[in-house]
């Protein structure tokens, strides 16, 4: 009669991996535990409400969430935002010969929606760049497009900066000289089954013309210079 001998059971799973390996993978799982911790708790400062922690290290916690973890609960505010805001802007332009003439309106929030549009990762500059350089200027600035403060030069210089790297230095055949900004406000239309009635009345801020020069786009700067070198 013969009888049937098994040997032991091989192991399964991480006990079948060599001991290098199982310290690897160990090691590894380890990382991932802490740097999950660490960006829970950074991220749960962020949004708590202030503290010591977070006031002594409010900077280092700013530059860790944005732009990439920002944190934005207007939709669960108890009154989320209501308005379509989109910003556009339009250039006047000098051509070789002398003559000025003025472009037609751009629409640049128009154009980041279009590219957000059906885009499963869509980048944070698409998503936030004009967004939150729009919001930067209407917060140091009155009613009459005038700044409440010494960040009101830096908005604005921000916003030119934004428009001049989606017109460009030249275009339509001649230099922008000036560029004017404007924004459009227009109620979000309520529900069908609601009984609010909000007139659909697109409301325009119109900002004054503001002389720009090739040093205005990213990277203007270092073109220009080798730019006047070439001219000597």
């Amino acid at each position: 009669m013969e009888r049937d001998e098994q040997g032991p059971a091989e192991p399964e799973g991480i006990g079948a991996l060599s001991l290098p390996a199982r310290i690897v993978v160990a090691v590894a799982v380890a990382v991932v535990s802490v740097a999950v911790a660490v960006h829970l708790s950074v991220v749960f400062l962020h949004v708590a409400p202030t503290n010591t922690v977070s006031e002594r290290h409010g900077e280092a916690i700013g530059d860790y969430v944005y732009p990439e973890f920002e944190q934005n609960w207007k939709l669960f505010a108890p009154n989320p935002l209501q308005q379509n805001v989109a910003v556009h802007a339009r250039a006047e332009v000098v051509a070789p010969d002398g003559g000025v003439s003025t472009t037609g309106w751009t629409n640049l929030s128009g154009q980041d929606g279009a590219a957000i549009r059906h885009n499963l990762l869509p980048s944070h500059t698409q998503q936030n760049e004009l967004r939150r350089a729009w919001d930067f200027f209407t917060g140091s600035h009155d009613e009459d497009n005038k700044p409440n403060g010494l960040r009101g030069q830096l908005s604005e210089e921000y916003i030119q900066r934004i428009v001049m790297s989606r017109i460009g230095y030249e275009t339509e055949g001649g230099e922008v000289r000036r560029i004017q900004v404007r924004s459009t406000t227009t109620p979000v239309a309520p529900p069908a089954w609601s009984e609010d009635r909000t007139e659909r009345k697109t409301v325009y801020r119109v900002l004054p013309w503001w002389p720009v020069n090739r040093e205005d786009v990213p990277g203007g700067t270092a073109s220009a210079r080798s730019a006047e070198v070439g001219g000597k």
